[in-house]
């Protein structure tokens, strides 16, 4: 769990100056509640982990071990990620981290089995005890929810940060994938801006021709990306993100698959929906934070774009948001890249 140990192989991350998050720790004689739920559903990744979880052990040192959770939901594993994830226990109690965690048998690649439902059901299970105990959680909690990317601990903090500073409800990374030498942005499927539409355009072919084209009909996101400054948009995900507990605390919120009558999309899409109705639509994108899905391809990604700490350190003012209060009055619908439109942002919803 050591993000410095050499033994293993993995991302190599800068020795960073924290200073900027240090606002985020609360001593000990401040602390009542954990403030910060670290949640991670993981599948199959071995060869991650020392980086992940080492770069997630090292986040919630700094902000204080009993001011964060780990909550951990692992499937159908059969590289070690299993047993390894297991074996963290008695570390985690050494540390005076809280780590709930949990093996499920769900199959979201099953034949006969609502994909998008088993996601959502094994994201539901790994905030389990932040929904079933509220009142052990602090009532600002931030949930810190990292798909099985390779990132560094200042990624973490920066999003934690961004989300403080510009008031927001979910800050996202950018995560990337690499279909050939140049670097294509990955969650397009899910991620939509305040134009209603995806980050970039697919054709009725299916065709990435034009990933290299990102934010081409949205010239405010496109400014504001270009200068790695954070941006608002409809819906993120994107391989890591922050946000608000509270919908979950109170129950107004849960993971879910469509309902009658609204598109079919992801589980992350829908969640940004259900914000968005229940007034929490600051939602933005912090494009000096990015990751990918290995040790390689994350390292490949910061050389070209650089480390986080890279950009803040030439930050000035904060970059605030300037922030819209109404969502775009309609959002693309994309349930395969041959049937493709707009449709109402709150398709389906029971006024």
């Amino acid at each position: 769990m050591d993000p410095w140990d050499r033994s293993y192989p993995r991302l190599l991350c800068p020795q960073s100056n924290l200073d900027r998050y240090a606002y985020l720790k609360r001593s000990t004689d401040q602390l009542t509640r954990p403030a910060y739920f670290f949640a991670l559903d993981l599948h199959q990744c071995v060869d991650l982990l020392p980086r992940l979880i080492g770069s997630v052990v090292e986040a919630m040192r700094f902000l204080g071990p009993h001011n964060c959770v780990l909550s951990i939901v692992e499937g159908r594993s059969r590289d070690g990620t299993f047993e390894l994830l297991d074996a963290l226990r008695p570390s985690m109690r050494r540390l005076g981290i809280s780590y709930h965690f949990a093996s499920s048998s769900i199959d979201p690649t099953a034949e006969g089995t609502d994909r998008i439902a088993s996601l959502a059901e094994l994201r539901n299970l790994a905030l389990r005890d932040l929904v079933l105990r509220p009142e052990h959680y602090d009532p600002n909690t931030t949930v810190i929810f990292s798909n099985d990317v390779a990132l560094c601990t200042e990624d973490l903090l920066e999003l934690i940060h961004q989300r403080t500073l510009q008031g927001a409800d979910q800050t996202c990374a950018m995560d990337w994938t690499y279909v050939g030498d140049n670097p294509t942005f990955y969650d397009v499927w899910i991620a939509r801006g305040m134009t209603g539409d995806s980050f970039f355009e697919i054709p009725a072919s299916g065709s990435w021709d034009r990933a290299w084209d990102l934010f081409w009909n949205d010239q405010k996101a496109k400014a504001r990306w270009a200068s790695w400054k954070p941006f608002q948009v409809f819906a993120c995900w994107n391989g890591v993100t922050a946000f608000t507990a509270k919908p979950f605390m109170e129950g107004a919120i849960a993971f879910r698959a469509r309902k009658e009558g609204e598109c079919f999309q992801g589980e992350p899409s829908l969640f940004a929906k259900d914000l968005w109705l229940r007034g929490h639509g600051k939602i933005a994108v912090v494009p000096s934070v990015n990751v990918g899905y290995s040790d390689d391809a994350t390292a490949r990604i910061k050389a070209l774009k650089g480390y986080t700490s890279s950009h803040v350190a030439r930050e000035s003012d904060g970059a605030p948001i300037d922030w819209a209060t109404l969502p775009p009055e309609k959002v693309k619908c994309m349930p395969n890249y041959e049937q493709q439109s707009f449709v109402p942002w709150d398709e389906g919803l029971a006024s």
